[in-house]
């Protein structure tokens, strides 16, 4: 299947296919894990093979019944689905039940529960859907571009979370900002941009500089710059 947000093709598109490219994997004892959403042509499996802790099975990506490219994996025990961070734990209830992971995973994981996935510069308005399916890419900004927009995407945001995005020209200037109100709710993904029309003829040849800062709490939690370099 292809790499596109359910929003894009309609919840008819994927019917009975919500999975995208996937795979089950059978354990011993009644247990299987199934990974869904995975990248075009990136499954390195297929039914009937053997494999091994650690074997990579596919890349993540952005198929069937998602909006945003990620794993969705599942835990199943006799056919039930089981929560991996707290098996045996009654509905509802916090700090019970078993961990299924290895006690190792727990320092190598890496997990960060917000984090900034897509950055970029446009010659136009940004939309979400043109980010999550890297159309946007295809507008990179010139001398002669009508408008000049840097935008960032982040996932995990919080209720409360602030964020603000600048525009500098190469002189460093500040010619662009936004800073977004406070989050009213837990948000899954979110994306601000900000940008400013050309006011003469071309813009000035040079390096233009965006920065993006996520505060949490009145904390710092994110800060990413990037640039983009117009040519004369």
């Amino acid at each position: 299947m292809d790499d596109v947000s359910v929003k894009v093709v309609g919840k008819a598109a994927i019917a009975g296919r919500e999975c995208g490219n996937g795979a089950v994997v059978e354990h011993e004892n009644g247990w299987s894990t199934q990974y869904c959403h995975m990248a075009k042509g990136s499954l390195r499996v297929k039914p009937g093979d053997r494999v091994n802790s650690g074997q990579a099975l596919g890349l993540v990506g952005l198929s069937g019944n998602t909006e945003f490219p990620h794993l969705h994996f599942t835990v199943r025990h006799d056919g039930t689905v089981v929560d991996p961070f707290a098996e045996g734990a009654a509905k509802g209830e916090c700090n019970s039940g078993r961990s299924l992971w290895q006690p190792t995973l727990d320092s190598v994981s890496n997990y960060r529960p917000t984090e900034i996935i897509n950055v970029g510069f446009a010659d136009r308005a940004v939309t979400m859907d043109e980010i999550e399916t890297g159309e946007i890419k295809q507008s990179l900004p010139g001398s002669h571009s009508a408008a000049l927009v840097a935008y960032v995407r982040a996932i995990g945001l919080q209720a409360e979370d602030e964020q603000a995005i600048e525009l500098r020209s190469p002189e460093g200037q500040l010619i662009a900002e936004y800073r977004a109100p406070k989050l009213p709710r837990d948000q899954a993904q979110y994306f601000v941009s900000a940008g400013r029309k050309r006011g003469g003829s071309a813009w000035p040849p040079g390096a233009y500089t965006a920065t993006f800062v996520l505060r949490r709490k009145g904390a710092e939690i994110e800060r990413r710059s990037f640039q983009v370099d117009i040519a004369p």
